[in-house]
């Protein structure tokens, strides 16, 4: 311990006053960060954080909750045949650490389908919540439209919150939104490549509109690193769920810590303002008052 910290513990007075300052600097933000935690809404939850955590593709259920743990996310999604097929207690892991579960019916390929594995989830699961997927085909992943909005509709009328991948046409965005999902969940890029937001004035336009309408936007696919998830709070996004980046990469836990880091960097970055871009140069500095600028020739 140094003289100084040991100074400071053992009375105050005797410490010098730059250091007492930055002390006690120190302590306002601290005490300011505190009374402004950012929560937001999402089904009628109260959330703390705005990452959502997917646990496909984990090596591990150990490495799994560690990641969870340090990424601070309080909502996962769970495959239904996953849940169902493994031996692995997900389902209890996450209970453990009171971590919502968000079903999806990843894999479904027609509307049918997608109906029939979200009455699987709420009955097996217990929750109206569902996260809506329909996808094209095997090889992009991609959402098919057509089948993704029947089944949008369905779920509704079935009385579920439905949290609906997408992609990033504010049109369909835009439908979903009449339809009455919950939650409007566009693509930044194919899920699994690690893009990151391939089209962000797409995704800007969705959140204008749904910003109309109270719906949250969450980015769903396609982030690589932490930067992704600062571009898309940035942008105005309210939450982010992601998977590969964490599951897949070298250290997932460490990245987990990354992404909550980015969650906090992007929101306030975003709440803070950003200047406004310039084609020409703008000095920070000014020119009056240096020795050469009023020096007479």
């Amino acid at each position: 311990m140094t003289l100084n910290r040991r100074m400071t513990l053992n009375n105050l007075s005797m410490v010098s006053k730059n250091l007492y300052k930055r002390l006690k600097m120190t302590e306002n933000i601290e005490n300011n960060a505190e009374e402004n935690v950012d929560t937001w809404q999402l089904c009628g939850k109260t959330l703390h954080s705005r990452l959502l955590l997917g646990t496909g593709g984990m090596t591990s259920i150990d490495i799994m909750e560690k990641s969870l743990v340090a990424s601070g996310a309080e909502v996962a999604t769970v495959a239904l045949r996953r849940h169902a097929k493994t031996g692995v207690d997900i389902y209890g892991m996450l209970q453990r650490h009171n971590i919502n579960v968000l079903p999806n019916t990843a894999g479904c390929k027609t509307a049918h389908d997608a109906v029939l594995t979200a009455k699987m989830a709420r009955e097996s699961l217990g929750t109206d919540w569902i996260k809506l997927e329909v996808i094209a085909d095997d090889d992009t992943l991609l959402p098919d439209t057509r089948e993704v909005l029947l089944a949008a509709e369905k779920l509704v009328e079935e009385g579920f919150s439905v949290l609906c991948y997408t992609n990033d046409d504010p049109i369909v965005a835009r439908r979903l939104v009449s339809l009455g999902v919950k939650a409007v969940m566009p693509g930044g890029a194919p899920i699994g490549t690690g893009l990151g937001i391939l089209n962000p004035r797409n995704i800007e336009l969705i959140v204008q509109e749904s910003k109309e309408s109270g719906v949250p936007v969450i980015l769903d696919a396609g982030v690589g690193t932490a930067s992704d998830v600062v571009k898309a709070f940035e942008i105005g996004c309210s939450g982010v769920l992601l998977a590969s980046a964490v599951t897949r990469c070298p250290d997932p836990v460490k990245m987990g810590r990354a992404m909550a880091a980015a969650v906090t960097a992007g929101k306030l970055a975003h709440d803070a303002g950003r200047i406004p871009k310039r084609e020409h140069a703008l000095a920070s500095s000014p020119v009056e008052g240096r020795a050469w600028a009023d020096a007479v020739l």
